[in-house]
């Protein structure tokens, strides 16, 4: 039996802050109480934060680790290790990595490398490597010539906890304004504007060939395979009314105050990028995550593509908004994915749950990750 014991913490339940001590038994939480124990192998936290380990539902990080420059490719089990210490060190314990089927180039590191991401983090998780707990998150890009052939043999994967249904054809969703679309892809591929005119009408012709006939295919899939969905960029009434008839139950990223105002009220959780909390707005112009908080309609944090931003975000989120307290702006980097992932044993600090839990010391300046436990086992 191994026992572990964090005292003189703030620990931060679901509905409260307490001044206590947690006390963990063969990496399950098995006690958790006010005071401090004066036992010589607990570990004084000398009044940091206790939180649990956070749960990421959607970050592409892993990509920048595959191609950390263009045109140089990295060792695939290499990539998913520095990707993985970089979660850890960051505070998340779960993470489910996006892995995207399909993208609007097939040049894309994304299609070049998709089955050997999965089969890396995969080979890493196996051999017991990684510090954080990995799954799958299949990214399905519904505009994507080959995706239902790509999901079909994917889809199979015991990691897969999640499927989200994309589709970036401009002057929708994401890039309602033509300005945007233009300025992210022309700088993203050095397009001039004569190949940006050939680029959209592709993109057109695309969604037109495809969009809805592979959204049906995805979605019936998941059913029969019990796959989570989650929809993506919703901006309108009619996109919530479509996630509700497929089944959908994450909101990713809505663009705009009713979209993610119709799928909080009709049960489907709002997730909006820590990256867009902390920068105070979203790098395509489309609604403010802060907002979205503010009115009581965001639910789920993700750091999409800066791992630290998750941690940073729910502090912001305590801080500069009235309605928010520390408890509620924890829940939406821990227990709320993982309660949107089908994790119910981790993401909240009571008996009975995985002991993943982050100790947090909260300077004037930032907030430092002092310390990160998964399953009881230190990991960082």
């Amino acid at each position: 039996m191994t026992e572990t014991i964090f005292t003189n913490a703030r620990v931060v339940l679901a509905d409260r802050v307490i001044d206590g001590s947690v006390l963990i038994r063969d990496g399950i939480i098995v006690d958790v109480s006010e005071g401090t124990i004066a036992a010589p192998s607990a570990l004084n936290f000398n009044g940091d934060l206790l939180i649990p380990g956070m749960v990421e539902l959607h970050t592409d990080a892993l990509e920048g680790h595959m191609t950390p420059r263009p045109g140089a490719d990295w060792p695939a089990v290499a990539a998913v290790v520095a990707h993985d210490n970089q979660l850890a060190g960051a505070g998340i314990t779960t993470v489910l990595d996006a892995i995207a089927l399909g993208a609007v180039m097939t040049t894309s590191v994304r299609v070049k490398r998709l089955n050997e991401m999965v089969e890396s983090l995969s080979t890493a998780r196996d051999a017991g490597i990684l510090r954080a707990d990995h799954l799958l998150h299949l990214r399905c890009e519904v505009t994507y010539e080959n995706l239902p052939e790509v999901f079909e043999e994917l889809s199979r994967h015991t990691m897969v906890r999640l499927a989200s249904l994309m589709d970036h054809t401009p002057g929708q969703r994401q890039f309602v304004n033509p300005d945007k679309y233009r300025q992210y892809y022309q700088g993203k591929f050095k397009l001039n504007d004569a190949d940006m005119e050939v680029f959209i009408d592709a993109r057109r012709r695309d969604q037109v060939l495809y969009g809805e006939k592979h959204r049906r295919i995805i979605v019936d899939m998941c059913k029969e395979r019990g796959i989570s969905l989650a929809s993506h960029d919703d901006a309108t009434e009619a996109h919530v009314d479509e996630a509700l008839a497929d089944g959908v139950i994450i909101a990713e990223f809505p663009t705009t105050f009713e979209a993610a105002k119709a799928s909080h009220e009709n049960g489907i959780k709002v997730m909006m990028g820590a990256p867009n909390v902390v920068r105070g707005g979203s790098h395509s112009g489309n609604i403010s995550a802060r907002d979205l908080a503010g009115a009581g309609v965001l639910d789920i944090i993700s750091s999409d593509y800066v791992p630290s931003s998750l941690l940073h975000a729910a502090m912001i989120l305590e801080d500069v908004i009235d309605d928010i307290d520390l408890p509620t702006a924890v829940r939406a980097v821990t227990k709320n994915p993982a309660e949107g992932a089908g994790l119910m044993d981790r993401g909240e600090i009571t008996p009975g749950r995985r002991a993943d839990l982050v100790r947090v010391h909260r300077s004037p300046h930032h907030p430092v990750v002092r310390g990160v436990w998964r399953e009881g086992g230190r990991v960082a």
